[in-house]
């Protein structure tokens, strides 16, 4: 049915698995359309009480998006991908169904925007998360500005967004950027419990909780600022170099 994810039911759960190991799960624009299309089936169809979103293998969540796909954008191409990922984003986030992320090694770039547009994240003891986006010479470009500040706080944010540093996964508990830290083997167990729990839960009260925490930040125009700014960095000699340079395997020289 897919080309880029695995879904799987498991009774009351569904578990949608990024199946692009040999690239570190390196999100494309297909496959984050993908992740939309089953999350709004399986909100449409309202057969399961939980979502849990992870990566094929233990390596990486999503190790960041595939820059070989976008290194030559220009204003308008970028903006567009901006835009259609990041509506894909808000509408994990304004899902009905709780999704969990079940993050397994690397969540870097947008790899890490996509775990906080779920609802929960629960890590393994090998998870990585940051934003390396200034690296390449833009910010991020689906949502991780306004999300990473919004659950961990401004300065923390700030720190990781300009530094570029990656945390691990005790770090990011502390930070409350995850709920919970267990092994690799307990990962899935644990997020599927999670999920079992709910089942004794209203799910018309668990969606309007959902709704009405949205709604802190609905009206909030910084997701359509990032958008805007992610899509003119795509004009600067910063992006050209720090593209070129992450595709050469070298560091880049920023003048």
């Amino acid at each position: 049915m897919y080309n880029n994810i695995i879904s799987e039911n498991q009774g009351v759960v569904q578990i949608i698995t990024i199946n692009r190991e040999e690239k570190l799960n390196a999100l494309n624009v297909e496959l984050i359309q993908e992740i939309g299309q089953e999350v709004a089936r399986l909100n449409k169809e309202m057969t399961v009480r939980g979502i849990i979103l992870t990566g094929k293998g233990q390596k990486a969540f999503a190790a960041g998006a595939d820059i070989s796909e976008f290194a030559n954008f220009g204003e308008a191409e970028a903006k567009e991908m901006s835009a259609k990922g990041g509506k894909v984003f808000t509408s994990l986030e304004e899902s009905e169904i709780p999704i969990i992320a079940a993050v397994n090694g690397y969540a870097l770039g947008g790899g890490c925007e996509l775990t906080m547009a779920c609802h929960v994240r629960i890590a393994s003891d090998n998870a990585l998360f940051g934003q390396p986006e200034v690296n390449l010479g833009v910010p991020p470009g689906y949502g991780g500005t306004q999300r990473l500040a919004q659950i961990i706080g401004r300065g923390r944010a700030l720190d990781m967004l300009i530094t570029a540093k990656s945390i691990n996964a005790e770090t990011a508990l502390n930070y409350g950027l995850v709920t919970q830290v267990v092994s690799q083997e307990e990962l899935l167990p644990t997020c599927i419990k999670y999920i079992e729990k709910l089942v004794g839960k209203s799910p018309l009260a668990i969606a309007e909780v959902i709704k009405c925490t949205n709604e802190l930040y609905e009206n909030i125009n910084g997701l359509q600022y990032e958008i805007d700014s992610f899509a003119r960095s795509f004009q600067t000699a910063d992006f050209k170099e720090g593209t070129t340079a992450f595709l050469e395997k070298r560091k880049p020289d920023y003048t």
